[in-house]
């Protein structure tokens, strides 16, 4: 709730499922509010409001704008959000293909969850990080401590993926690499801009690391 200049109280907008998954994929796109709703043949102003408020828009809206944000209507609806991946039977004819470093980076800037891999008092250890890309290097932020932080100074492993369930297909990244602290003043504030979204673990996360990337390698599953 805030106040308006009149005192009186009135309600913060609250955005739905599908206005997040809205505003995030427009936003990925690099899209402008005006770009996007000119895509779906939207107003703009109908457009702002789906992405504020918990909003159910009708079907062909909702495909018109699935449509204009290059995903499909039950990606921005959340279908099979928590359903586990790699359930389904394999395709008919699956292909694996590798991918060259334009794809992989092109890929990996269109994320922003991926898994780093590193080895601590010989125990492996896989968790999950928010990132960002910054002129080819993989960066993200954690807490002093952590098993993440402790991956400064040591060769690590970093990994993203994508899986289309109802395809049987999908891709995966990988980077190996030398990961540091950084304390550059200047570099923290660059990685701060870059960086779209808190870290979703939340609490105070203001210890950066840096890949530097040693080997980069892709895949992708396709079928007919």
């Amino acid at each position: 709730m805030s106040e308006t200049e009149n005192g009186k109280a009135h309600r913060t907008p609250d955005p739905g499922d599908i206005g997040r998954r809205i505003t995030l994929q427009r936003e990925r796109l690099g899209l402008t509010r005006e770009e996007a709703a000119a895509r779906a043949g939207m107003a703009p102003g109908y457009l702002a409001y789906l992405e504020e408020h918990s909003a159910d828009p009708s079907a062909p809206g909702i495909a018109r704008l699935a449509g204009a944000l290059g995903t499909s209507v039950d990606a921005l609806r959340g279908a099979g959000a928590a359903r586990p991946a790699g359930r389904s039977r394999a395709a008919a004819h699956p292909r694996l293909v590798p991918l060259d470093a334009e794809e992989c980076w092109s890929l990996l800037s269109s994320h922003g969850v991926g898994r780093i891999g590193l080895s601590l008092a010989d125990d492996p250890v896989i968790v999950p990080v928010n990132y960002v890309v910054e002129a080819g290097r993989i960066a993200y932020r954690t807490a002093p401590g952590t098993a993440t932080a402790r991956a400064a100074g040591h060769r690590v492993a970093f990994e993203v993926d994508a899986v289309d369930d109802a395809m049987s297909r999908g891709w995966s990244v990988l980077v190996v690499g030398r990961a540091r602290h950084v304390t550059e003043p200047d570099m923290v504030g660059r990685l701060a801009e870059l960086t779209h979204a808190e870290p979703w673990a939340g609490g105070v996360r203001d210890f950066w690391v840096l890949i530097d990337p040693e080997r980069l390698s892709g895949r992708r599953i396709e079928t007919d």
